[in-house]
């Protein structure tokens, strides 16, 4: 509707225009035209958008208002009601709030040890971003480690890695847990190309997190048989 108006607009004023006998008052005339056509559009879109984002969002106020009391419950060191709010705004809705609340839910139980239920608010949530997305992604892969699905465990760490964007700072973290349940599954070899992917990558790693990458290279090397 407004792009019709649009078109209208410019056409009327391309006349106006090529009529102009007193080019002063003329163009005078011609910005306040313009002026009050933009505004009527303007009002018009913004009106339309408006409207849709009320019907789309209709409970986006509310599950916000609901996730601010679970926030101020956990900031009051109140873990168990800020659980109990954030997994009613998870269930209740399917915004932005929600999508945090599924979050903020998966690591309250998850320090509670409730991997299962943990892992499954992490499962509906939508991970974005390069530090939250693959953050999540890496304690998906906590829980399944936990839950002895080391299969699932490898997948979301492999999402973590690829998410991460080769951050220096997070990403071997990730490829460290990988590695580990690849030693756990025994596949030695691929443990170790792994700790070697990541002194090639990041060679500075061993000295700045003190997680000496070499001894366990050398350690997945000797089990390989090489």
């Amino acid at each position: 509707m407004a792009k019709k108006q649009d078109q209208g607009a410019r056409t009327t004023l391309e006349e106006v225009n090529e009529s102009l006998s007193t080019a002063a008052q003329r163009i005078e005339d011609n910005k306040k035209y313009i002026n009050w056509a933009l505004i009527a559009i303007a009002v018009i879109v913004l009106l339309a958008v408006g409207y849709i984002y009320g019907i789309r969002n209709p409970n986006l106020q509310k599950a916000k208002t609901q996730i601010g009391k679970a926030d101020l419950e956990l900031l009051q060191g109140n873990e168990d009601e800020a659980l109990k709010e954030y997994e009613k705004v998870a269930d209740e809705f399917s915004n932005k709030p929600a999508e945090r609340a599924h979050l903020n839910a998966a690591i309250l139980l998850y320090q509670k040890g409730e991997y299962e239920k943990a892992a499954k608010h992490l499962e509906d949530f939508s991970p974005a971003g390069n530090l939250i997305g693959p953050a999540s992604q890496s304690l998906l892969g906590d829980c399944y480690v936990n839950l002895k699905k080391l299969d699932k465990a490898l997948a979301a760490y492999d999402k973590a890695i690829s998410m991460s964007g080769d951050n220096e700072n997070i990403t071997p973290a990730f490829m460290i847990k990988k590695a580990t349940v690849l030693h756990e599954q025994k596949k030695y070899a691929d443990e170790a190309a792994l700790y070697q992917s990541l002194m090639d990558k990041y060679p500075m790693y061993d000295r700045q997190s003190g997680f000496s990458v070499e001894k366990y290279l050398e350690r997945a090397n000797a089990l390989a048989g090489k």
